[in-house]
C-alpha cells in the first residue's frame, strides 16, 4: 500500500513539474498610432519605386495595404 501511495505522489510531482511554461511575450508587430514610420521604399500600383521620405516632402502620406487575389 505504501508503494502505491509513493508512486501516486511521485506521479503527481512529475506531472506538476511538467506543466507547460508561461506563454511567450507577444511579438511586436507594426507601429503604434502617432509613431513615426521607418524609412522605406516600396513599389506602387504601377510598379514604380516610391520612397517615403520623398513623398513626405509634399505633405502627409496615407498608406493603404490590401491583399489582392494574386497573393
Amino acid at each position: 500500500m505504501n508503494r502505491v501511495i509513493t508512486c501516486a505522489l511521485g506521479l503527481a510531482v512529475a506531472l506538476s513539474a511538467a506543466a507547460p511554461a508561461a506563454d511567450p511575450p507577444p511579438e511586436k508587430t507594426g507601429i503604434k498610432v502617432g509613431e513615426k514610420a521607418p524609412a522605406f521604399k516600396l513599389k506602387d500600383q504601377s510598379g514604380e519605386e516610391q520612397e517615403l521620405a520623398a513623398l513626405l516632402k509634399s505633405g502627409p502620406v496615407a498608406l493603404v495595404f490590401y491583399r489582392s487575389a494574386s497573393w
